[in-house]
Formats: C-alpha cells, structure tokens, sequence
C-alpha cells in the first residue's frame, strides 16, 4: 500500500505520495512548547473523502529528542510504514526538544488540532509511545482521560502518578514491557497494572521473557496489537 506524506503549512502545500515532510505546531500552555512532527496519511485518504479515519498519537523515547524530525522514524509505527506494514490511520509522531520531556498538554493540544483540522474519527484517537514516550503516554492520559480511546505505553511508568489510577478505571489499556529491561525497570509496569486492576480496569500486560529496553519491535511488528487497537472505540467498548 502507498502512503500519502502531507505538509500542511500556511500556503496548504501537499507532498507527492511516497515523501515525508514536516509540520509545526505550537501550544499556548503555561509556557509556548512547540513540536515539530511528521504526519502520515493512508492513500485513501484523499480518494474517500466522505470517510473519517482512526488518529495514531506516537511518542518517541529519548534517543529521538532533537531538531531533526525525521529521527522519529527510527522506532514506532512510522517504521513500519517504510518497511510495508499497512496501517489504516492518520500518524502522527511529534518530536521532543533536546533535554525535554513530553508536556501532556502539548500532546494534547496537537491532538485536539489535528482532530479539528483533518477527517479523524473522534471516536478512535489512540495514543501510544516508548521508553520516554510511554511516561509521556501515562502522563497524557492521566492529564486527559475522556480524549482517548485506547493507550499503549511501552516500557515506560507514570511514577508516582500510579495513585491517579481511578482517572483510567475506563480506559482500554495495553502495556508492555521486558522483564530484563535495565534501562526502565519491569516494575514501572506491574505497579500500574496492579493500581489499575485495583480500580477495576480490565488492563491487558504483556511482558516479553528475556528481553531488555526494546520491548516496541515485537509489539509494532504484532497483528494482534494493531486489531486490539483498532477494535477500541470511546463509546462503543
């Protein structure tokens, strides 16, 4: 499957099907962050244009911060694009200033944006992301349970956060994690399940035996994630 790479700046410029381009978006929060990001959308996008589509929100880990947006694509579900993999969603992949974390209020706002601007079904914006990105997932979601679908943090923790529980009780929930990850601990991800389960979320965890920091390639690279993502929908659960 072919997929459409669009810039959309302020002249309205359209890449040809096959490039990638950057975007910028800016959010007013209590100090301006500002992310550039890639955006990717299926081809059928532009020749459907009555039908409204899932929004991917992928948060890179911290070997991606920087002022090349483009390293965005080294992980996550915009590598699976160039390696064929087909996703039926709009993607977007913000990417972190050096020595930055992820400001949820800046994911989120880039989200409601691009749910304002593009053909996204509302009902299916789903947010995931790695290492740092997952913290970044955990803290979004926190900040704002009711915008999402369905999350999926990988091999990342909420920290003390994990007392905020009950603001996901609803949520559809997927983690995964190594258990011989030395870079984030397991423990970051077996305390939010137990925190959730607590409160009655029917979270799903997955860790992967033997396997270190990179617990994201099995999981991008799985079938039976994508399905569980995409069967996910606010309102219809």
């Amino acid at each position: 499957m072919k997929w459409i790479f669009l810039w959309t700046g302020l002249l309205g410029v359209t890449a040809e099907a096959g490039e990638l381009k950057t975007q910028r978006f800016d959010a007013e929060v209590k100090l301006k962050v500002g992310y550039d990001y890639l955006l990717a959308f299926p081809d059928d996008y532009e020749t459907d244009e009555s039908r409204k589509w899932p929004l991917i929100v992928f948060l890179h880990g911290s070997g991606e911060r920087g002022d090349d947006v483009q390293k965005v694509k080294v992980h996550g579900p915009l590598k699976r694009l160039e390696e064929g993999q087909r996703i039926d969603a709009i993607i977007v992949a913000p990417q972190a200033k050096p020595g930055s974390i992820w400001d949820p209020h800046a994911v989120k706002a880039l989200t409601d944006e691009l749910a304002r601007t593009h053909r996204v079904d509302k009902s299916r914006i789903y947010l995931t992301g790695l290492s740092m990105g997952g913290f970044g997932t955990w803290d979004t979601a926190l900040e704002y349970p009711e915008t999402y679908a369905a999350i999926a943090p990988i091999c990342g923790g909420a920290g003390v956060r994990f007392i905020m529980a009950e603001r996901l009780q609803s949520l559809p929930i997927w983690i995964f994690h190594g258990d011989a990850d030395t870079a984030v601990p397991v423990e970051h991800s077996l305390k939010m399940e137990k925190a959730l389960k607590k409160v009655g979320n029917d979270v799903k965890l997955t860790i992967y035996e033997g396997v270190g920091h990179d617990s994201w390639t099995r999981t991008y690279e799985n079938p039976a994630f994508w399905e569980w993502l995409f069967a996910q929908k606010r309102g219809g659960r």
